[in-house]
């Protein structure tokens, strides 16, 4: 890819924004959607999550200052998106994110755009009874495998912090399928 400061300065230009921004969509519009979908579950509700992430990406390129790589200032606003969209799911149907989260995991299996296993239903059921901070941690570095450098910006948190996290994220998952 070009100068990421460059792609920037294109992404925030009227005259080339446009073009930038499709660009950006289609670096991005995959990894993205596995991210989302990783945290919501559900294939419908990781399209409009996605929808809202590009949409706050472009009304807000002007606020980007270019501490972080834009890899990171996206997927931060990606998982602040799914987590906001996770916190009103569940507080529209009157339960906790948990209870949200296993009830979208139960319908995995008649979901067409699931492709996995009986196993993985069992990852994810295990997956969700971490915390939150655990469950993106543990997502992030297994499914994705973003470095813990890049991990530390997306969540605002330190390196030394999210090698714990994933540390206690996969013995709570190694206990709950050895218990299941």
């Amino acid at each position: 890819m070009q100068d990421e400061k460059d792609f920037v300065k294109e992404l925030k230009a009227p005259e080339t924004q446009q073009q930038a921004f499709k660009k950006l969509v289609s670096l991005y519009q995959k990894p993205l959607y596995n991210h989302i979908r990783s945290i919501v579950i559900n294939h419908d509700d990781t399209h409009d999550v996605l929808q809202n992430t590009f949409i706050k990406v472009f009304r807000n390129i002007d606020s980007f200052k270019g501490d972080s790589k834009i890899f990171s200032w996206i997927y931060r606003i990606a998982t602040n998106e799914s987590l906001t969209f996770l916190q009103q799911k569940a507080k529209k149907n009157n339960s906790s994110e948990s209870e949200y989260l296993n009830k979208e995991i139960d319908k995995m299996e008649a979901d067409v755009y699931f492709e996995g296993s009986e196993i993985e239903i069992k990852l994810h059921r295990a997956i969700a009874t971490l915390p939150e901070k655990q469950q993106l941690v543990f997502k992030m570095r297994y499914y994705e495998e973003i470095k813990y450098e890049d991990l530390a910006v997306i969540l605002e948190t330190s390196v030394g912090a999210l090698k714990a996290s994933y540390h206690l994220a996969v013995k709570k998952i190694e206990k709950y399928l050895n218990l299941n």
